[in-house]
């Protein structure tokens, strides 16, 4: 067996970024280890090698430290990546001490316009299964919108959504599990995806004359966003992290969830 970690994974697990995001700075030059430019994702590294990206030290992760994870409720108007050149408020200007001192990324996305469930956290392995498309896990978004060619338009509207349909870009989608919840604001939707393209609410909402007014995401896999307040962040109990690792198949008697 190969000694060392993958260097992907090593930086992954010291919180500089995700797995795949680690691939791209390895390709572009911009990770040194032992003062030589890595030429690849697999390549191992050993407790007390110098580990570099773009000239600052990165600090490796020894394999018995413990790990965060994050819940966290995203308002709209707050950005879902670890930072923005134009300044906006992030997802990680939302995480209070004594979590704001660890090295944290976002898992996944939310728009800017979205909001509701996100993970946030240092763990690079459990990170990488979540966002790779072999373990994508079923998302549950309640979605309020307008419908705008009248109520006679919305039954055909979901018997499309839930048949599969196909975007005005040619992307062909999984079906989607659509019911219509009580609401007294107008036609509240929960949506069930099963696949991950980006911005595909509000795309197949538009393909079928459907005006998003909220959408909020409340379920991802085995966690419920429960009554978590906009803008707060709450610690993953062991339980859940135990079962987010089931659902991507890190721990025994797991099986592949929504793999698409």
């Amino acid at each position: 067996m190969a000694e060392g970690s993958r260097l992907n994974k090593a930086l992954a697990d010291a919180g500089v970024c995700s797995r795949r995001r680690a691939d791209e700075l390895i390709f572009s030059g911009r990770v040194r280890v032992n003062g030589v430019v890595a030429e690849s994702p697999g390549q191992r590294v050993m407790p007390g090698d110098a580990v570099m990206l773009d000239g600052r030290p990165v600090k490796l992760k020894a394999g018995s430290a413990e790990t965060c994870w994050l819940m966290l409720n995203k308002p709209v108007r707050v950005v879902s990546t670890a930072s923005d050149p134009e300044g906006r408020e992030t997802v990680l200007d939302l995480v209070p001490e004594p979590w704001r001192r660890k090295r944290l990324f976002p898992v996944g996305r939310l728009d800017f316009f979205s909001e509701g469930l996100m993970l946030l956290t240092d763990d690079g392995e459990l990170a990488h299964r979540l966002t790779h498309p072999r373990w994508h896990l079923s998302k549950v978004y309640h979605v309020l919108v307008r419908p705008e060619r009248g109520e006679a338009s919305v039954s055909a509207a979901l018997s499309l959504m839930r048949r599969g349909m196909t975007l005005a870009e040619g992307d062909r989608l999984a079906p989607v599990d659509v019911r219509v919840l009580p609401s007294s604001r107008g036609l509240l939707l929960e949506m069930v995806l099963h696949q991950g393209l980006n911005r595909q609410i509000r795309r197949m909402c538009r393909d079928v004359d459907f005006t998003v007014l909220r959408l909020k995401r409340v379920q991802e896999g085995p966690l419920n966003l429960g009554g978590l307040a906009p803008g707060r962040a709450r610690p993953l109990s062991a339980a859940e992290v135990t079962a987010l690792r089931r659902a991507v198949g890190l721990e025994s008697g797991s099986k592949k969830n929504g793999a698409s």
